[in-house]
């Protein structure tokens, strides 16, 4: 009973994380690059974190120091972590789970198609459940959990496919699309080295900040600004507000909280959810249709799903 609570919230985390290319999609329709998009919602969600993590020991300075000074001291604001391994670690997951994983993943929207980005990007649980796996035994997947991962698998395939299964191969393209992929999974390896050791707000706070960080090069490159005009549309700062707080802060929050207490291949396993939400909402939003596939793919993935987390 009690794991469902964490299925519950990486369920709904995925499913906000799902809406965020129709919210980029508008921004990007607007004038803004992915890379802008990028930068902005993380900038936004580091200074949120982080004046969270300064000001709660304030608040709850009179309760805790003389009362429970254990907790008192985990509350505490640092900026570092316990030692050099640990910082390069948390680097490491700002580019695995940040910097790196964005770029190529909107890059190869410009040399293959959506639908060979998503199937590829999503694919990830399965990756994740071999590579974790060879690390790590507790994570190993039983029959049943393989079987259910497969389906579910299946399903994500038949939703973005959408009845035309025909791909067009594209080596840069594609090749960046697996970068994504692969990306995630390091991030999810990553993950199981600090995860223990650190709080959530800790993690995802250097998450953003690294993120940032690397991504900074890329203006070297391609030294692109927002202009002031389009930044203080209504619209934009409604969407950036919400990619840089709920989609960012709350949700790489509420990632790694479930991750500590599933697992990370258990939790990984719901991103196969990620494009019944994006197809959803973009049929709410943008007056895209819903087909047959998605309904068939939907099932497909709900049962694979129940397979996978059921207890066996």
């Amino acid at each position: 009973m009690k794991d469902n609570i964490f299925h519950i919230v990486a369920f709904f985390t995925v499913a906000i994380w799902g809406t965020t290319f129709v919210w980029t999609k508008l921004l990007i329709i607007n004038g803004l690059s992915p890379a802008q998009i990028f930068t902005l919602r993380f900038i936004i969600a580091y200074v949120m974190l982080t004046g969270f993590s300064l000001l709660r020991p304030l608040f709850l300075r009179k309760k805790l120091k003389t009362s429970a000074p254990e907790k008192w001291r985990k509350i505490q604001h640092k900026w570092l972590s316990d030692n050099w391994r640990d910082e390069l670690v948390m680097a490491a997951l700002g580019v695995t789970g940040g910097s790196l994983y964005f770029l190529s993943e909107n890059e190869a929207l410009r040399f293959t198609t959506a639908t060979n980005v998503s199937l590829i990007v999503c694919s990830c649980p399965l990756f994740a459940a071999i590579v974790i796996g060879m690390f790590y035994k507790s994570e190993r997947f039983r029959l049943w959990q393989i079987v259910g991962s497969l389906l579910a698998f299946a399903g994500m395939a038949i939703v973005v496919l959408n009845g035309r299964f025909v791909l067009h191969l594209s080596p840069i393209g594609d090749g960046l699309a697996f970068t994504a992929c692969m990306s995630w999974v390091f991030y999810s390896l990553l993950m199981k080295l600090v995860m223990d050791r650190y709080s959530a707000l800790f993690i995802t706070r250097k998450v953003f900040f690294y993120g940032v960080l690397t991504i900074l090069p890329y203006y070297l490159i391609v030294p692109e600004l927002p202009s002031p005009e389009v930044l203080f549309r209504p619209g934009v700062i409604a969407n950036l507000l919400f990619l840089g707080c709920v989609a960012s802060m709350l949700c790489y929050l509420t990632w790694s909280w479930c991750m500590a207490k599933l697992g990370a291949v258990k939790c990984t396993n719901w991103v196969y959810f990620n494009p019944i939400t994006t197809i959803f909402v973009a049929w709410l939003v943008l007056d895209e249709q819903i087909t047959l596939f998605f309904l068939v793919g939907s099932l497909f993935i709900l049962s694979g799903m129940y397979l996978s987390v059921k207890k066996t």
